[in-house]
This record gives C-alpha cells, structure tokens and sequence, in this order.
C-alpha cells in the first residue's frame, strides 16, 4: 500500500480523463467518479467494488481509496474532487458517516444527474458559486439512494491505517522515523519493519512517495507554478524536487504535466 494526500487548493476539480491505476490514498474532499468509457474498479477500505459506465461512486472525506484499470478497451471517467466548504449542509454527515456500499448503479441513476455533471464540467473555473450549486443537485439526488453507516466501519484501526493516516497528515513537515513511532506509541524497529515487510520500502522512501503523489495531483488538476508545488509538497528544493521526481518517472515535472493534459478531455456523459 503506498498513501498520497490530496489537499487541493481548488474548491471543486472536475475532470473526464482516461483511467488509470491510482494509488491509495485519502483526503479531506468528497470525491465522486462516474465511468464514461470502459469500467474501473474503486477500492474502499479492503473492499473492491466493480464499476461500469454510467456507475457513480461516492467516497466521503478522509477515507482511503485507490483506483484499479482491469479492463481493456478504452476506460474513462469524470472526477468531481470537491472542498469541505462546497458540500455545504453535506459537509457535516460525510465527517462521520461514509457509504456502505459506494456505488450507484447506472439504472438508478437519474438522468438529471448525468446533465448536471456534465455541467460542471462545462462552468468555467470562476464561476465556483454556479459549480457549487450544480455539485448540491448531484448530492440531493444521490444521498438518499445510498446506505450510510459510522465511517469507523469502512476503515480500520490497525496500525497500516494509523501509518498511511499519519503521513497524510504529515508528509509537508519534516519528520524522524523515530518523532512518528513515539506518536503513533510503537517502537521505532516495529515501524521500521512496517514500511519493510508491508510498504517493500523504507521509511525516507515511503515518505518520498507521498510526497511525489501529491505533488503529481497538483501537477494533473491545477495550474500552480512547479516551485510552489515542490514547496508545498515537502521537499526543501526544486532541485531535489526535480531529481527525486526524474529518478521516479524517468521524465521532469513539467513534461509530467504536459503529458497528463494530453489524457484529459472534456466528454459528454451522453456520448
């Protein structure tokens, strides 16, 4: 398992892009993805949950997730990424509560629904008030249709969740191995064997990682300068930034974003 945290500084991120494998990782926005193309499997928790075209998937905030690609053909989904403030009068359930079972089948969906994305994915990136109101018709129409039960049931309490929750919260600080065992309350040595026997890498490693996925997020879903993402990713120069992120994808950063905008369309649900 590896983590990236997504704290992103744009209200509401709304693309359609091709399918990819994603890593698990949490963040403190709702995110909601309806397939377009293909299928996507999305994990919560320990579960895998199989998704279609047409299938909406809903994850609450500060939930761990991941996305798998199993199918071949072309796969495509729209992702809604939005803040704690653009859920309004949602915001307070989705802090304790998340959904049993993540997904709204297509034949349940109300085609209202898919217009509505659409039109998000349509309002310009300044209109954040219209976006927030089309986002509010989506979560009225779909809320009720799943079964939400106390968050704690869709997590765990282990010490692998306590590990990708502490470096998600973390990971733009600079920190020892030895500061997070004391506060997490274990042995530094039964740490260290975590990140080895579990994560297959070591804790600077690990830590690295999930640095490089979000600065990765921010890289696909906004227009930030490098340096200000390098900054805001914990790394303490763009020229370790630059060599670290080289050393991972074999490609600079601003090639990384060049490539990413070429895999994101703006596709009509209805097509």
């Amino acid at each position: 398992m590896q983590l990236k945290y997504v704290d992103t500084k744009e209200e509401i991120i709304a693309i359609n892009r091709k399918s990819k494998h994603i890593e698990p990782h949490l963040h403190n926005a709702l995110e909601i993805v309806c397939v377009t193309s293909g299928a996507l499997e999305l994990g919560v928790g320990q579960e895998l949950y199989h998704m279609e075209k047409g299938d909406i998937g809903f994850v609450f905030p500060d939930v761990i997730h991941h996305y798998q690609v199993l199918t071949p053909g072309v796969n495509k989904a729209t992702y809604l990424i939005a803040s704690p403030f653009t859920i309004a009068k949602f915001a307070d359930i989705m802090q304790s509560m998340a959904p049993e079972y993540p997904i709204i089948k297509a034949e349940k969906v109300e085609p209202e629904v898919y217009r509505v994305i659409n039109a998000i994915l349509e309002t310009e990136q300044s209109d954040i008030t219209v976006a927030q109101a089309y986002l509010q018709i989506v979560l009225a129409r779909c809320i009720g249709k799943l079964n939400l039960v106390e968050k704690s049931n869709v997590g765990s309490n282990d010490l692998i969740y306590q590990t990708v929750s502490y470096i998600s919260a973390n990971f733009k600080k600079k920190f020892s191995l030895e500061e997070m065992a004391k506060d997490l309350g274990v042995s530094k040595y039964v740490l260290s064997r975590l990140f080895s026997k579990t994560f297959h890498r070591n804790f600077n490693q690990y830590l690295n990682d999930a640095r490089l996925n979000y600065a990765c997020q921010r890289l696909e879903n906004t227009s930030d300068s490098i340096t200000n993402i390098c900054l805001d990713s914990g790394f303490e120069s763009q020229r370790t930034f630059n060599r670290v992120f080289k050393e991972r994808y074999k490609i600079s950063p601003s090639d990384y974003r060049s490539t990413c905008l070429k895999d994101m369309t703006v596709t009509s649900l209805a097509s």
